[in-house]
């Protein structure tokens, strides 16, 4: 399965090398940002899984750049933790009712950081952190690597077991072949997005195998989505 992506937005470097490190610790992947300008321009272009913000940015505010991704199509979704030197509860009521999904004052602890962003995961990303995943009688254990329907154990390879995962986290949304790319493969792969359509086949066929309906969509244009 392909690590969740952490977007560090943090102009001091120490405390921006700090925050990668024991992200990656945790076992996601990390990207980083010094500006906001520059945290707008990542967010937009590759969605990543979480967003752990500074507040105080030089030239864009933490405020702002929060504010302008929650109006986003594409990344209003994005959780995002806020870090802020500010402690005072109307910096904290300010800071949430900007969309952040959760505030931490500095000085902080990180293994506190550490499992607020575990529990930001678990809603948008419950399979990275080793939940069990449903979907109509639809059984993903994580943990197991297997997959049951209606009871019954189906034989799924490992590309079509992360393309279920990746439908069974957000049932009904749309996926593009470009979205699943990375999602599936990984940002820095190179596969033709043909190679998309090939293995949601596979998928089809194998969750089809015992005689259940396909509960995948070809949404024309746009790409797959379950359900």
């Amino acid at each position: 399965m392909v690590a969740p992506v952490v977007l560090v937005v943090e102009d001091e470097p120490a405390q921006r090398e700090v925050l990668a490190y024991n992200i990656r610790a945790e076992g996601f992947d990390v990207v980083t940002a010094d500006a906001g300008d520059e945290a707008l321009v990542l967010a937009r272009e590759t969605p990543p899984d979480l967003i752990v913000l500074d507040w105080m940015l030089p030239n864009v505010s933490g405020i702002e750049i929060c504010r302008q991704l929650k109006l986003g199509t594409d990344t209003a979704r994005i959780p995002i933790i806020m870090l802020s030197a500010r402690a005072e509860e109307i910096d904290r009521v300010r800071g949430l009712e900007t969309g952040a999904d959760d505030y931490v004052t500095k000085p902080y602890s990180l293994a506190e950081l550490l499992a607020r962003i575990r529990t930001q995961l678990r809603r948008t990303r419950p399979a990275a952190v080793g939940e069990r995943l449903e979907y109509e009688d639809i059984i993903l254990d994580v943990s197991e690597h297997r997959v049951y329907r209606a009871g019954a154990p189906l034989t799924l390879g490992p590309t079509e077991f992360r393309l279920l995962t990746s439908f069974m986290e957000r049932p009904g949304r749309v996926w593009s072949r470009e979205q699943l790319l990375d999602r599936v493969w990984g940002r820095d792969i190179y596969v033709d997005s043909r190679t998309v359509d090939v293995h949601v086949g596979r998928l089809r066929k194998a969750l089809k195998a015992l005689g259940g309906q396909d509960p995948i969509r070809t949404v024309r244009g746009s790409g797959y989505a379950l359900g």
